[in-house]
């Protein structure tokens, strides 16, 4: 039987930092059922350790609710509201993982608790290994791209009167670049 290792190509195994740089947490949710209002979040951080075997590997991840940027300041202040994510009483939205299925050599289901405005759940990403490479000032990086998509009322998120005109649906994609941590 071959192991997850041998089949993933320059698969590295040890401690990365997400490169907030080179990395994008967004989202979109359908407004008034006819178009989807995308934003982002400026402000997160996470460490991924890959183990020796793929599916030991782990993710922890913060996310500030108080970057939410949809690139309209109403927007963005009233999505920080209580109505919404409630960004002074609940500064961080966390990600931790809990489990990691392989689907294929390069796709996996990353099983996780999602901590948001106080509510805690469980979540699947869809994760893509993209890769592992050396940067040009000779480090070790790593890329993966993630998605999934929750309700939003089981976090407590209702809109207030203006969620009538927003989805129930939240999807969100991950673009995630690391840099291997030094010993």
């Amino acid at each position: 039987m071959t192991s997850q290792t041998e089949v993933i190509d320059g698969y590295v195994a040890g401690t990365w930092t997400i490169d907030t740089v080179h990395s994008d947490v967004s989202f979109y949710v359908r407004h008034l059922g006819v178009s989807k209002v995308r934003g982002s979040f400026e402000a997160f951080e996470g460490t991924i350790v890959t183990g020796e075997n793929p599916l030991d590997s782990k993710v922890e991840a913060v996310i500030r609710t108080t970057s939410v940027n949809t690139n309209n300041e109403m927007r963005d202040n009233h999505v920080r509201s209580a109505d919404f994510l409630d960004a002074e009483q609940f500064p961080d939205l966390t990600f931790t993982s809990t489990a990691i299925r392989p689907k294929t050599a390069e796709l996996f289901e990353v099983d996780g608790e999602l901590s948001l405005k106080g509510v805690t759940k469980p979540v699947t990403l869809q994760l893509e290994l993209n890769g592992f490479g050396t940067h040009y000032e000779g480090h070790a990086v790593a890329g993966f791209s993630a998605a999934t998509e929750i309700s939003r009322s089981e976090f407590g998120v209702t809109g207030g009167a203006a969620g009538a005109a927003v989805g129930e649906k939240i999807r969100i994609a991950l673009e995630i670049e690391a840099t291997q941590k030094k010993d």
